[in-house]
């Protein structure tokens, strides 16, 4: 079944241990649209200015991405960032970063897109988020993503959206800060009583941790990966997995939504391999799959 995604379209540089990327192309959505092509077709919205140097068509040549939701704006400018990650490769610093286009109002959703049944709201202001879910009639199962500024600048707005969406994807430093509560386990359960019924917290190279309302719990450990080079765009890539295989098999019970994170960590896995999309446009669908039955392997016992 088709798969909706929203959010932001970048030019980045980034910094790590490993080296610099210099202008090359970032943004949620696109990570989100080339994760989740291995599953299922994607509808793409997003809005970007005459400067953007890059050709979406050419970037997702062969994979079925739908490109009629992209908007150029001829008089405006696109979304660009900087940031540098520590040795760690966890802590990370934006250096520099022009909203540009994201400052703006949010584009159109194509009258074709707005039947689309699995949704996922890419990291934008919660404000642009709602009005972009708006234009959607009757989605079966609708994901957002958020972060630090939003939850401190506009809560009251991020507060209105959780309402609205069946699930909250998030990293730990996040929850705790939306929660006021640094126990995550206490804090998921806070965030789910805002509106949510399945919350979603990345832990970096510590996995991941699933609660659904009514007590249905799961933690997964990342997979071992072995080179990390750049995890800019890492937790879109999860996104995409995750959405992907539940837009693949049309089923969003928990024993789903626990296959659906394990598939999204393995995506992640390739993302960190390399800069930009090249860890994902190198692999294949067989590439996610051995993975996955590695992962398998290494936390059962």
């Amino acid at each position: 079944m088709s798969l909706l995604v929203t959010g932001s379209i970048g030019i980045d540089t980034v910094k790590t241990p490993y080296g610099v990327s210099e202008d090359c192309l970032g943004g949620s959505s696109v990570y989100f649209s080339m994760a989740a092509s291995f599953f299922a077709p994607v509808r793409f919205v997003g809005v970007i200015g005459p400067d953007c140097p890059f050709d979406l068509a050419e970037v997702f040549a062969g994979r079925d991405v739908d490109l009629m939701g992209l908007e150029v704006r001829e008089q405006s400018k696109t979304f660009r960032w900087t940031g540098t990650y520590s040795d760690n490769m966890d802590d990370r610093r934006t250096d520099y970063i022009e909203l540009n286009v994201l400052a703006e109002a949010p584009p159109d959703v194509p009258e074709a897109y707005r039947d689309s049944k699995y949704v996922f709201l890419a990291n934008t202001t919660p404000g642009l988020q709602m009005q972009l879910l708006e234009q959607v009639q009757g989605p079966d199962f609708v994901a957002a993503d958020t972060m630090d500024c939003w939850i401190k600048d506009d809560l009251d707005d991020l507060k209105k959206l959780l309402g609205k969406i069946d699930c909250l994807i998030l990293n730990d430093g996040e929850a705790r800060m939306l929660a006021d509560d640094y126990n995550l386990i206490k804090a998921a359960e806070k965030i789910l009583g805002m509106g949510p019924g399945v919350v979603i917290i990345k832990k970096g190279e510590s996995g991941s941790m699933i609660c659904r309302a009514g007590g249905e719990r799961f933690i997964l450990p990342a997979y071992p990966a072995d080179e990390v080079k750049d995890p800019t765009g890492a937790g879109d890539s999860f996104a995409g997995g995750f959405m992907g295989y539940l837009a693949e098999t049309c089923k969003t019970d928990f024993a789903s939504l626990k296959t659906a994170v394990a598939y999204g960590t393995v995506v992640a896995s390739f993302t960190i391999s390399d800069f930009s999309l090249e860890g994902l446009t190198s692999i294949s669908k067989g590439d996610i799959d051995g993975r996955l039955e590695t992962l398998r392997e290494v936390t059962s016992f």
